[in-house]
């Protein structure tokens, strides 16, 4: 008996890293997928990392939270990090938040003239 409880302890402590990070990931409810925006402006941060990307777009005089696709699809369709230098120019097309909130999530992004489709 005293086993059993040992394991599921184990189990337990295993799990706990692992049910914080699915809550800690938000669902796609919260954009408006009906409503295609486009906007374009300066890159001032880029996060390049999983389980999807992110930055923030100055655009309008706004700044934008853009939540972009994960690493390796971005990658795998020839979006590098490279290419998306803060600083730069970007323009981004995707869906807004329903709440008005200055948040994307993109669908393309356009650097340099090349379009990198992202969903």
């Amino acid at each position: 008996m005293r086993l059993c409880h040992i394991a599921h302890a184990g189990l337990l402590t295993l799990m706990l890293p692992l049910s914080s990070l699915a809550a800690a990931h938000h669902g796609w409810s919260s954009y408006d997928a009906r409503k295609t925006i486009e906007i374009e402006g300066s890159l001032k941060t880029l996060r390049w990392a999983n389980p999807h990307g992110a930055a923030t777009v100055h655009h309008d005089g706004r700044d934008w939270d853009v939540v972009l696709a994960p690493v390796a699809r971005m990658e795998a369709r020839g979006l590098t990090e490279a290419m998306m230098k803060p600083g730069g120019t970007v323009t981004l097309i995707g869906y807004p938040r329903t709440d008005g909130t200055a948040e994307m999530r993109i669908e393309r992004v356009i650097v340099k003239g090349k379009a990198y489709e992202l969903r």
